[in-house]
C-alpha cells in the first residue's frame, strides 16, 4: 500500500482499515511512517521489532533500523561497535528509564562516546 510522502503511523493504520479500541494504544501514531516499513498494530508490548531497509551512509547495503524499546540484546549486538556488554547496558537503560523517548538519549548509555553514537544513530530509532 502505498502511502504519500510525510504519513504518520496513523494514517498507516487508517489506510489498513483501522484497529480495534486499544489495539494501537503502544504505537506512536504522530511519528513519521519509514519506507518499507511493518507496522505491527495489537502485539503484545515489547514484541515487536518494526525495521526498515535504510542505505548504510557509504554502502549499497540496506541495514535494519532496530527500536530501541523493543529490540532484544542479540539484536542490539547486530548494531557497529555493540558487544554483549553494551547492549545489556542500553537494555538496562530502557528498563530503568521507562523506555528511550529520543534516539539521543543513547549517549546517556555508559560506553556511547559521541564516535560511537554517530554510527549507531541512523540505525536506530523510538
Amino acid at each position: 500500500m502505498m502511502l504519500p510522502s510525510g504519513s504518520r503511523v496513523a494514517d498507516a493504520v487508517k489506510a489498513a482499515g483501522g484497529a480495534k479500541s486499544g489495539e494501537a494504544g503502544q504505537l506512536n501514531l504522530a511519528r513519521k511512517v519509514i519506507d518499507g516499513e511493518q507496522i505491527v498494530v495489537g502485539a503484545p508490548r515489547g514484541a515487536t521489532v518494526v525495521t526498515a531497509p535504510v542505505p548504510i551512509p557509504g554502502s549499497e547495503t540496506p541495514a535494519e533500523v532496530l527500536d530501541l524499546n523493543a529490540a532484544t540484546p542479540s539484536q542490539l549486538e547486530t548494531l557497529p561497535g555493540v558487544g554483549e556488554v553494551l547492549a545489556a547496558r542500553i537494555v538496562e537503560y530502557r528498563q530503568s528509564h521507562a523506555g528511550f523517548r529520543t534516539v539521543a538519549q543513547l549517549r546517556e548509555v555508559t560506553g556511547i562516546g559521541e564516535r560511537k553514537f554517530a554510527g549507531l544513530r541512523d540505525r536506530v530509532r523510538v
